[in-house]
């Protein structure tokens, strides 16, 4: 029923999002669609939304609206989180004609399929029952991974792999472990299935992804911890790079150091959520770990490797946060040196602890400690890629840039140093992506093979 129909989708979010979307639009192209730009006419538009801000929100509301203004005739499909967090706001817009929550996503070719059956026995009005049929489940009950299959990326040399969904930690600020649920891990046997396609289609680099990929293995009883899922992965032939998405502090203990050391596959990058560095605001948001315990386990990744890329979030302006406090974020965050840090002013999201505490910080006091952070952060990424000046590093050709200035190959190294390298007289430039090779770094720009 869908051979012939065109599907167009866009992506808000995270990267966990994106290859939900990926996935989506694999079953539909297998079962006959046509996959096109979402800025073209299509048939079938999915929009697959996020909640973690209000503005969010706004923004999955303009790209459905947006959707059907292009197409009046077209099937505009909700799916994802802000269908977890205003159902009954969706079931109202006569912009929207299919509401998918998360969970129901792997059921996508079925929903579709059924809704243009019932659409036709209509005579091309809406569902029989004269509403739009949904297809929505409560998150917070579900306890099953969604398996929604593997998906080969096109074009692209790096590979999220999703491995866990779902939330259990409840920080004030955050809105995900309502629209995403409680942990739910996928099966060891189904990533490896994934991780194998990947590498056969000549994929070298995989991130693993989820919303919360601490905790995977826990809903299981322990069975299967992220430690043993790496070294899972690492056994498969042709998987040159692991790659971990955000973690807990928590996870990072010394058997977990000793392990992930041990493997030359993972890549020394890892990336801790810290959101401040004041001990009283941790405790505001509810995060499970103080400050100098935060310390304590970057210190332990600094021993067992050499200059770990260590990155991190950061949040300015939580309600209730003093001049004092930010400082105390300030000093902590210049003694800490981390490699990079994204720097995000507090939002309130309605719905969460924090959006009705008192004493919210102004947007203009906001906007000035962001600016002091984000400077403290760029000061410390060239302190970083400063250490290695003239050193011979390992790139990942991800792809050809034609500028203006000429032709470069992007990649990146095993720390996630982005890397732009001049290709010069390189005849056949896109024969190198893909490949790894080895230039001679240096901060001015000129970065050449060697």
């Amino acid at each position: 029923m869908l051979k012939g129909k065109s599907v167009a989708a866009t992506t808000l979010g995270c990267k966990v999002n994106q290859a939900e979307t990926d996935s989506m639009l694999d079953m539909l192209s297998a079962a006959g669609a046509d996959i096109v730009d979402f800025e073209e006419k299509a048939d079938i538009y999915i929009v697959n939304t996020c909640s973690v801000t209000n503005i969010a929100d706004k923004k999955s509301r303009q790209m459905l609206h947006r959707a059907k203004k292009r197409n009046p005739e077209s099937i505009v499909i909700a799916a994802g989180c802000y269908v977890q967090s205003a159902k009954e706001l969706l079931e109202q817009d006569e912009s929207v004609d299919i509401v998918i929550s998360n969970n129901k996503k792997k059921d996508i070719t079925d929903i579709v399929n059924d809704y243009i059956n019932v659409r036709k026995n209509e005579g091309g009005d809406a569902p029989a029952d004269g509403e739009k049929k949904e297809y929505f489940v409560d998150i917070s009950k579900e306890t099953e991974y969604e398996e929604m299959g593997g998906h080969v990326p096109v074009g692209h040399t790096r590979a999220y792999v999703k491995i866990q969904d779902g939330c259990n930690q409840f920080c004030s600020y955050c809105i995900i472990p309502y629209v995403r649920g409680r942990i739910r891990s996928r099966s060891e046997e189904a990533v490896i299935a994934e991780v194998t396609e990947l590498a056969e289609s000549g994929i070298k680099e995989v991130v693993l992804t989820g919303i919360h990929i601490s905790s995977y293995g826990k809903d299981k009883n322990n069975e299967g911890a992220l430690i043993d899922l790496i070294d899972a992965i690492s056994k498969i032939k042709g998987i040159k790079r692991i790659r971990l998405g955000s973690l807990e502090p928590g996870i990072i203990t010394e058997d977990f150091v000793r392990r992930v050391s041990a493997n030359k596959k993972v890549c020394p990058h890892f990336h801790l959520s810290l959101q401040s560095g004041c001990n009283t605001i941790l405790k505001r948001m509810n995060r499970k770990y103080t400050r100098e315990q935060y310390f304590e386990k970057c210190e332990m990744l600094r021993e067992a490797y050499d200059a770990p890329a260590l990155t991190t979030d950061v949040i300015v302006g939580f309600p209730g946060e003093t001049d004092e406090e930010f400082e105390e974020t300030v000093q902590y965050l210049t003694k800490l040196n981390l490699y990079e840090m994204h720097i995000f002013k507090y939002s309130p999201r309605k719905g969460t602890v924090a959006a009705a505490m008192k004493d919210q910080v102004s947007p203009e006091v906001k906007n000035k400690r962001s600016d002091v952070l984000l400077e403290l952060a760029e000061r410390g990424k060239k302190a970083y890629e400063a250490k290695y000046e003239d050193a011979e590093l390992e790139v990942l050709v991800e792809e050809v840039l034609h500028r203006e200035d000429g032709t470069y190959l992007r990649g990146h190294t095993e720390r996630y140093m982005d890397i732009l390298i001049k290709a010069g007289d390189i005849s056949m430039p896109e024969s190198f992506v893909n490949s790894f090779v080895y230039v001679r770094y240096t901060q001015n720009g000129d970065i050449l093979m060697v």
